[in-house]
């Protein structure tokens, strides 16, 4: 399963051209994170025959509820202000979606809202990120012309894989390259586990309020990625060190 992910959409216009996007290649599920306006008649005019799309959308208050029992997270973000190991040109994308989708993995797509994109925050949830290499001078794609094609891009991998044996070996080769076998964690769970952390640091005093928000997006960027740097594992000992001072607190 696929869903395209609007997070904090401003124009209800914006969500019925995006949900007609989908329809034209193939992809159903629609999920709405705390959208600013909702679906309105002018969402189902720019539908242009895609008011189902519409008419099952779910609409998410929190950016966990959106997520919920996705397995595999990617955020497009005009934005190259991610860990190289983490971006995925749209091709690689879609066949990581294709190859995710056919493992039985729930697939979450998402978009930002129109003014500003993905937060970091946002971000931060996504195992990957996927950027459009549009033309620098004028890189502005609006929100349904990115869904457009990106959805297409999964569109392409999915009939070559039908098509084509050399793409089903590609398909194979991405979910090798890509996907861990073990049972992953959820959206819903992972954004659990980052406010359960945050919760405890702030206990072992190794978050402050001064360093609360830069550490933490350190942190978060730790447990989504496939290895580990020397800064990483410098983080992760000065955590250890800081619930070992903790606990020999309590025991005195």
């Amino acid at each position: 399963m696929v869903d395209i992910v609007l997070v904090n959409t401003s124009h209800p216009g914006n969500i019925g051209s995006a949900a007609r996007a989908m329809k034209t290649m193939g992809l159903s599920k629609l999920v709405l994170a705390y959208p600013e306006s909702p679906v309105d008649g002018q969402s189902y005019a720019l539908a242009a025959g895609a008011g189902e799309i519409l008419d099952n959308a779910r609409v998410a208050s929190t950016l966990s509820e959106a997520l919920e029992d996705s397995t595999v997270i990617i955020g497009a973000s005009a934005r190259r202000r991610t860990y190289e190991r983490t971006l995925l040109e749209p091709q690689e994308a879609g066949a990581l979606i294709v190859a995710s989708a056919l493992e039985g993995r729930k697939v979450s797509l998402m978009f930002g809202c129109e003014r500003t994109g993905l937060t970091n925050e946002e971000l931060e949830v996504c195992h990957y990120h996927v950027t459009i290499p549009a033309n620098p001078e004028y890189s502005s794609l609006n929100l349904a012309m990115a869904v457009q094609v990106l959805t297409y891009e999964i569109r392409q991998a999915y009939l070559k894989y039908l098509g084509m044996d050399p793409m089903k070996e590609e398909i194979v080769h991405t979910s090798e390259k890509y996907l861990d076998k073990e049972q992953p964690a959820s959206g819903d769970e992972i954004i659990g586990f980052h406010q359960h952390l945050e919760e405890v640091l702030l206990l072992t005093g190794f978050l402050h309020e001064n360093n609360r928000g830069s550490i933490m997006r350190k942190i978060k960027r730790i447990f989504s990625r496939p290895y580990l740097t020397r800064d990483d594992v410098n983080i992760l000992r000065g955590i250890l060190s800081s619930v070992t001072r903790t606990v020999g607190k309590t025991n005195e």
